[in-house]
């Protein structure tokens, strides 16, 4: 006799959760608005390891310099510059004037691997 009462309320409820899912999506993320001739350099840490091996950059060029980590618990530090940059300062804005190469280090204790999370920063 109440056969369509389950399948109904398998229904209403699917569709209850379709109206949550459409209305409580997140916006999309806005693209970054640099000043004119300012250049993005964007770091990323996971354990243990940057996403790039080596990071080209111009001398004279003004950079923000965006870091971010992925996974773990992780710093980018540049100490001849005193560029570090962790999860509470994740962004800053900075001009290469000395072209060279630097070393580029997790500023914090992260595990075994993190003597060996390097990069190197080319200023060109």
């Amino acid at each position: 006799m109440y056969k369509w009462i389950m399948p109904a309320l398998i229904v209403i409820a699917c569709l209850f959760g379709v109206y949550l899912l459409a209305q409580g999506l997140p916006e999309k993320p806005k693209e970054e608005q640099l000043a004119e001739g300012t250049e993005l350099l964007k770091i990323t840490a996971t354990n243990f390891n940057f996403n790039e091996e080596e990071y080209h950059v111009k001398a004279g060029t003004p950079y923000v310099i965006s870091f971010s980590n992925n996974l773990g618990n992780h710093g980018a530090a540049i100490d001849e510059l005193n560029i570090n940059l962790t999860k509470d300062n994740p962004r800053m804005e900075y001009t290469f004037t000395e072209p060279g190469t630097y070393d580029l280090h997790c500023s914090i204790q992260c595990g075994q691997g993190h003597a060996g999370m390097t990069a190197k920063v080319i200023v060109e």
